[in-house]
C-alpha cells in the first residue's frame, strides 16, 4: 500500500540526521500504538514516517506551503511559526506524495495542536510523536505508560501538558487545542462521574 522505502529514502535525503531518527522513532511508536488499539500498523506507521516531512524547511517557505495548502489556519497558527510544518507537511502528502487517505493527511494536520473529534490514527500519530524513544522531557516516562493503557486520558493529560508549556511561553492557544481539551476533559468528568 504504502512504498515505505522510497519515502525513507525520500525523508533522509531532505532532513537532518537527528530528525530522520525521530521520524522512524514515531513511525515504530505509532505501529506499537496501533496494534495496542486494534488499528492499521501499516497506515500508522506510513503517518508517524512523515508528520515532520515538511519540518526544516525554510520559515518563509513553510509558511507559503502552508497558506497554499487550503487546509484553512486560525490565527494563531499563522502567527506560530513552530505550527507551520504540519500544515503544509499535510499538503505536502496530499499534492506531492500523492496521499489520498484524508486519516492520514489530518494526522500529519493535527500531530501538533490537537483537534476535537479526532480518528484513532489522529490520536496515535499525536501520541507517538510525544512519547517517541528519543523524547526524554520530564513526564516522558508517565506518559509512555499512560498511552497503552487509555487514549482517551493520555489524550487528556497530553494536551494539559501542551498548553502549559505553551503558555510558559505566553504563546497563542490555537482554538483546535481548546476544542480538544474541553472534549477529553467533558469525557474524563463524565467517566468519574459515572464510576460514583
Amino acid at each position: 500500500m504504502f512504498d515505505v522505502e522510497n519515502i525513507k529514502d525520500f525523508l533522509r535525503n531532505h532532513l537532518s540526521e537527528k530528525r530522520f531518527t525521530h521520524s522512524v522513532n514515531v513511525a515504530d511508536e505509532c505501529r506499537k500504538l496501533a496494534r495496542t488499539y486494534g488499528e492499521d500498523e501499516d497506515r500508522a506507521y506510513f503517518a508517524g514516517l512523515v508528520h515532520d516531512v515538511c519540518k526544516e524547511l525554510p520559515a518563509p517557505e513553510l509558511k507559503q506551503m502552508a497558506i497554499d495548502s487550503d487546509l484553512s489556519m486560525t490565527v494563531a497558527e499563522t502567527e506560530t511559526k513552530a505550527l507551520w510544518h504540519a500544515v503544509a507537511g499535510a499538503g505536502f502528502v496530499r499534492d506531492s506524495l500523492m496521499v489520498g487517505d484524508e486519516d492520514i493527511i489530518n494526522a500529519v494536520r493535527f500531530h501538533t495542536i490537537g483537534r476535537a473529534n479526532m480518528s484513532r490514527l489522529e490520536e496515535i500519530v499525536y501520541i507517538g510523536d510525544l512519547i517517541s524513544a528519543d523524547r526524554s522531557y520530564k513526564d516522558v516516562k508517565k506518559f509512555r505508560k499512560l498511552a497503552y493503557q487509555d487514549m482517551d486520558r493520555v489524550m487528556l493529560e497530553a494536551l494539559i501538558f501542551s498548553i502549559e508549556s505553551v503558555t510558559d511561553k505566553k504563546g497563542m492557544i490555537p482554538e483546535y487545542t481548546l476544542e480538544a481539551y474541553n472534549q477529553y476533559a467533558a469525557r474524563e468528568t463524565r467517566r468519574v462521574q459515572e464510576r460514583k
